[in-house]
């Protein structure tokens, strides 16, 4: 693997064979010494133009226990808030010596503009990039959605059969999109739930059903409900009256709790905005699996940096290099 960029570019065997290493990586992180040797003496670089916690400190988290060099590179503080650009970073963090660079940009395409210019040699993985992408979210959701209906059967499996609701502000949603693809390749049927002016112009080409109303998509008994934040940030105009109004319609109440099916879950990417789009009691109760989701993001991100610096390659990876 030469760089994880975007969901639409993984086919179902790339996507399982991730999923599938991402397994063995969860299973070091039961033992008592979790820290392996296997990226000892490469560098990476966590290269981040927006604010994040989960994901920063998930990628930290993941190299360091593979024995990697970590730098991390915040945007806020640095010569990029002096008005550096993009193709300057990369090219210091050339001469650094940078084997991998994590990159989270607040414009759609900065990763792959940053994997196919030529300024860095690294390979790159996508944190997240505008309302674009964030593959290791979807990967990880996905492999939360197939560690709870398969448990330790779940190597090698896809998510064929199983249905998958993603619920909220798909509009501004980079996990929604990279979700949709991914679970499609994995053989999930997806439906899509949120109010109009929050579902994107060009869903049509999505492999989804489109759906508005939210008590409908729970009688049709989904088997996950993946749960969004609504991004303010990202809004500058009223999509919905006001938040009362969207937590009372399109949000995960005790009362939509209690109407799934028993075996239903409940995933959210987090940071949730309790009362909003998720009650308390939907984000604590035994089916939501917020924590085991952070939990999942090493193993998964472990899995990305060990195929991206260590896994084996291609002959027409070689050839790209």
């Amino acid at each position: 693997m030469r760089h994880l960029l975007d969901t639409k570019e993984l086919d179902r065997a790339r996507a399982l064979r991730i999923l599938d290493v991402a397994e063995d990586m969860a299973a070091t992180q039961q033992r008592e010494v979790r820290k392996l040797p296997t990226l000892r003496g490469k560098t990476v670089v966590n290269l981040f133009f927006e604010d994040s916690t989960r994901t920063r400190i998930s990628f930290e988290a993941a190299a360091k226990r593979l024995s990697a060099d970590v730098i991390n590179f915040s945007a806020k503080g640095s010569s990029v808030s002096k008005g550096e650009s993009l193709q300057d970073t990369a090219q210091t963090l050339q001469a650094m010596g940078a084997d991998a660079v994590v990159i989270r940009h607040g414009a759609s395409g900065a990763p792959q503009t940053l994997a196919t210019s030529g300024w860095i040699s690294a390979g790159v993985v996508n944190a997240g990039d505008g309302t674009h992408a964030h593959p290791t979210q979807a990967l990880l959701d996905a492999f939360t959605v197939r560690k709870r209906f398969f448990g330790d059967d779940s190597r090698g499996r896809d998510l064929a059969g199983l249905r998958v609701t993603i619920v909220g502000d798909i509009l501004h949603s980079r996990v929604a999109r990279s979700n949709v693809w991914l679970l499609a390749t994995l053989g999930a049927e997806v439906t899509l739930v949120a109010p109009p002016t929050l579902v994107p112009q060009d869903v049509s080409a999505w492999p989804v059903r489109v759906r508005y109303d939210l008590d409908e998509a729970i009688a049709d008994g989904p088997d996950a409900l993946m749960m969004l934040r609504i991004q303010l940030e990202r809004m500058n105009a009223a999509y919905f009256p006001t938040e009362r109004e969207y937590s009372r319609t399109w949000g995960l109440d005790a009362e939509r709790l209690a109407a799934l099916p028993a075996d239903s879950i409940v995933l959210h990417p987090g940071p949730m905005n309790r009362g909003m789009e998720i009650s308390a009691a939907a984000a604590d109760s035994p089916r939501s699996t917020v924590l085991e989701q952070v939990a999942n993001g090493v193993s998964v991100r472990m899995a990305v940096l060990y195929l991206l610096l260590a896994g084996e390659r291609t002959d027409a990876e070689e050839d790209g290099r």
